[in-house]
């Protein structure tokens, strides 16, 4: 199936050409079909993958979810795979499990991506046990985050704080402090963003524009690295909250109790319960299967191909039907209609 992007710019040539002079028109016609084709061409043919080699992968955020999933997934490819822990002095259940597989070739490290020390002690563990010091680190997955929700006047600056230094400052910490082997392996960075890191959603800001700021980084992270040989990869995924469980209804109820309680009261009668409520059900909903992925392989195989295709793409978009045609909409629709669509906004 051709992308959306290439049938409606194909159709545009079609149109454009059919306005001009016959001969001239089928010269420029012909000439933009060959790019159209040679481009769904370069999209569409396979993209071999890199050998192995012992090549050697660091993944933050593996206590759960996809971390956890990619950590195994690519031991069971051959690679050799740190897998960063939060919890792992704490006998966290992920990091246990990951212990368990093959202390030769899966290293658990302590890794809480906030904390300057245990990133700087990572990297140094890091160097000291890379198979080939000089074939450097060939990636770094930057999967470690968190998620919350509320909408901006209910939400603390010490909750905002807190998603940034794990999402963004956290990312960039990481990547900083491994910039170096990686641009040595002529390697991979991948950074997670989201299915709404192009665009917001109500309650939702605390997560999009830490995710909005991953995309930022990342597209000025690419164009760095490229003289280096350094490919740099998005991966935007669609709703994988029921497979990965970043939020849980627990999670949910807890935090809302906290937002309402946290309100002042004039914001809460201005709000009303009621409204406050909608907004909580809403959010409840992302765990359902029904609404969500409840299997992680797109991701993982998202990731994958990142880190071991020879033509890697700079974005993935590792979502169903649903958020592809949500992502486009928001992407190429003008403003007033994609509000309209998906918040029911009428502006003046």
């Amino acid at each position: 199936m051709i992308p959306m992007k290439i049938a409606a710019f194909l159709a545009f040539c079609l149109l454009s050409t059919a306005m001009l002079p016959t001969s001239l028109a089928a010269k420029l016609g012909l000439g933009l079909l060959a790019v159209v084709v040679a481009i769904v061409f370069k999209h569409f043919s396979p993209r071999e993958r890199l050998p192995i080699d012992n090549k050697s992968v660091l993944v933050t955020g593996c206590d759960t979810g996809f971390g956890l999933a990619l950590a195994k997934h690519l031991h069971s490819l051959g690679f050799f795979v740190y897998a960063g822990c939060l919890l792992k002095n704490a006998g966290g259940n992920g990091a246990k499990e990951l212990e368990d597989i093959d202390p030769d070739r899966l290293v658990v490290l302590q890794l809480d991506v906030t904390s300057d020390q245990q990133v700087q002690e990572a990297v140094k563990f890091i160097l000291e046990t890379l198979s080939d010091r000089k074939q450097g680190l060939w990636a770094v997955v930057n999967n470690a985050g968190v998620s919350s929700f509320g909408e901006v006047e209910w939400c603390t600056m010490d909750k905002y704080k807190f998603i940034y230094d794990v999402n963004v400052h956290g990312m960039i910490r990481v990547t900083k402090a491994v910039l170096p082997l990686i641009r040595k392996a002529k390697g991979r960075v991948i950074n997670m963003a989201s299915g709404i890191s192009r665009h917001g959603a109500p309650s939702r800001s605390l997560y999009c524009t830490s995710k909005f700021a991953v995309q930022g980084f990342s597209d000025c992270l690419r164009y760095e690295m490229h003289r280096w040989g350094v490919h740099v990869s998005i991966i935007e995924p669609g709703n994988f909250v029921a497979a990965t469980g970043i939020l849980t209804e627990a999670f949910i109820d807890k935090t809302a109790r906290e937002l309402w309680d946290g309100m002042p009261s004039n914001v809460q009668s201005e709000y009303g319960r009621e409204y406050f409520d909608t907004a909580m059900h809403t959010i409840r909903s992302y765990c359902s299967a029904a609404d969500g992925k409840t299997e992680m392989a797109p991701v993982i195989d998202a990731y994958t191909d990142a880190i071991i295709s020879k033509r890697p793409k700079i974005r993935y978009y590792a979502m169903d039907l649903y958020w592809n045609i949500r992502r486009l909409a928001f992407t190429h629709l003008p403003e007033r209609i994609s509000d309209r669509l998906y918040y029911g906004i009428k502006y003046q």
